[in-house]
């Protein structure tokens, strides 16, 4: 009984795709049957030593072997979408491989449907198209990155003691899911347009590519020499070139000046724009890391934004009331709310030696006062060598250690115990935690949200750190500069958290958990190009060379 409900259904199924394609197609349904039943049997035929995992049995076996993109006397309507799709995307360079794919097919097309070609010619431009349809939608759906070999080199920096993470989270449709849809709806641009990422400003940075290459194509920029540090009210024949950088790409705005060797304020207003937009000192003196900034080639920009693009296509689709965006390479969290930029704040990140890792999850409890128990490898690499030089060193820092995590466990004195013996064991069998106050290196609030890399965010006792322009100090955890604000956030969509009695516990240091009721997605992200909230494209350096590790083996279509 259970196969005859399944022929049924894999019956409707096909006549159904047969209904919707002839639909499309408008020819008449007689002619099409006769036509699609005798192209069906030739590619069960052509395909029947093919391998199970290969993308067209995989394809023709969801679609029942249905042809997609041929007729008898002409090409589909589905065909004629998937050439528009391909010649109208503006991120695709018309010298690349899937560009001149798509032209030399549409010749042959043309060629066989006006030179009346055999059945077997036009199977053959069906498996063609399915294989040109496969390029173009691994391009657009999953990029050029190649995260398992990316993977490996992340894997290999543990050689140099540098345990770094990258989770990826796989894009809605893949190209066999996308087509079956679109086959069924009857709309193969609908579904592409559908598959576009929707957060993460995805389509503002697409804008800015299509911008980049506009530029690209009208000559780029140029390349100024120049050796020193040049001031605003400064004179310097290289003004006028400088000028002109800034003019192409947008910053300089609507300023009026004299087009002279004066570096004035219309040209300093420009140029803090610029520096602002680079994540450099924004104060309109132009050395060395502004020059370095400016005089990165217009092709290095625009596969910095490619590589961008490409990363966002792999991140946690959320689509959530709230969300939490924390960028590494921009030291900087964004709590969105509806869309909308909700609170904004400084942070600081891991070394480069002790990454923060990029992944997604969900804050679910925030602690105040919390003590902090520090991790095994701190332990191993700071704690003991500081009480070898000094046995007083923890009580210094107010750590306290335990023998064990248990309620029972016993407080000793740090130079009753040999640590030499756990300097580099696999098992350090004693908790070191630092007491609450703001002494302690989480400061006075911690928000968790529970992962495999025990990573959180919480606040610092060392809040000079916030002025410096690249902040990557921490042991990867994230450490925010407005935690009390992020906390008064919080409370405005929690019933568990009263405000106004949370500042009065954080005068104190007793701990206390605030288990959330409405819960907020995290995610932790690498983007080196982005655009902001303003609309505004953003450059960030390369903080923990992942950029040049994945351009390493980066596709080329």
């Amino acid at each position: 009984m259970k196969k005859i409900k399944q022929r049924i259904r894999d019956l409707s199924i096909r006549f159904g795709l047969m209904a919707v394609l002839m639909f499309t197609q408008g020819a008449s349904a007689n002619t099409h049957l006769e036509f699609h039943e005798a192209a069906s049997t030739v590619m069960i035929n052509s395909l029947e030593t093919e391998p199970s995992n290969s993308f067209l049995k995989q394809l023709y076996t969801r679609l029942f072997f249905v042809p997609v993109w041929i007729d008898e006397n002409s090409l589909s309507t589905f065909s004629q979408e998937l050439f528009r799709q391909i010649k109208q995307d503006k991120t695709l360079d018309i010298t690349s491989r899937l560009y001149r794919d798509t032209v030399d097919l549409e010749r042959e097309a043309q060629d066989i449907y006006g030179l009346n070609g055999t059945l077997s010619q036009k199977v053959d431009l069906e498996f063609k198209m399915s294989q040109l349809y496969k390029g173009y939608a691994d391009y657009t759906l999953y990029g050029s990155i190649n995260w398992g070999a990316f993977q490996d080199r992340l894997y290999n920096l543990k050689a140099e003691g540098i345990h770094a993470g990258w989770v990826t989270y796989r894009p809605g449709f893949s190209p066999l899911s996308l087509l079956e849809t679109a086959a069924m709806s009857g709309s193969l641009s609908e579904l592409f347009a559908q598959s576009v990422p929707k957060e993460y400003h995805y389509k503002a940075l697409q804008a800015s590519l299509i911008k980049y290459l506009e530029i690209q194509k009208n000559g780029g920029w140029p390349i100024i020499a120049f050796k020193g540090v040049l001031k605003p009210g400064e004179s310097h024949e290289i003004v006028p070139l400088l000028r002109k950088r800034v003019r192409i790409t947008g910053d300089y705005g609507s300023c009026n000046s004299k087009e002279g060797d004066l570096y004035d304020s219309c040209l300093k207003e420009a140029v803090v724009h610029f520096q602002k937009r680079h994540g450099l000192e924004a104060e309109g003196i132009i050395g060395a890391k502004t020059m370095a900034a400016l005089n990165v080639p217009i092709e290095k920009r625009i596969e910095q934004i490619r590589l961008n693009l490409d990363r966002i296509k792999w991140l946690h689709e959320r689509n959530a009331k709230r969300h939490i965006i924390i960028n590494i390479p921009a030291f900087t969290l964004f709590f969105e709310e509806d869309k909308a930029l909700r609170l904004q704040m400084k942070v600081i990140t891991g070394t480069r030696k002790n990454p923060t890792p990029v992944f997604s999850n969900t804050v679910r409890t925030i602690v105040l006062n919390p003590h902090w128990n520090v991790p095994k490898s701190i332990i191993q690499k700071e704690m003991i060598p500081k009480i070898f030089r000094d046995p007083n060193a923890m009580k210094k820092e107010k750590i306290e250690i335990y023998t064990g995590w248990g309620e029972d466990a016993q407080k000793v004195d740090a130079s009753s115990v040999n640590w030499g013996q756990y300097r580099y064991s696999k098992n350090v069998p004693y908790r070191f935690a630092q007491t609450p106050g703001y002494h302690n290196a989480l400061g006075k609030v911690k928000f968790l949200f529970p992962n495999q890399f025990s990573v959180y965010m919480h606040d610092t006792p060392t809040k000079n750190l916030f002025n410096r322009n690249v902040r990557a100090f921490s042991h990867g955890c994230i450490r925010l500069s407005k935690p009390i604000e992020l906390l008064e956030t919080f409370s405005t969509f929690n019933d568990t958290i009263d405000f106004e009695k949370a500042q009065e516990r954080l005068k104190g240091k007793r701990k206390e958990f605030l288990a959330l009721t409405q819960r907020v997605p995290v995610d932790v992200v690498y983007l080196t190009a982005y655009v902001d909230y303003d609309g505004v494209l953003q450059f960030r350096d390369d903080i923990y060379g992942y950029d040049k590790m994945q351009l390493q083996s980066y596709r080329k279509w």
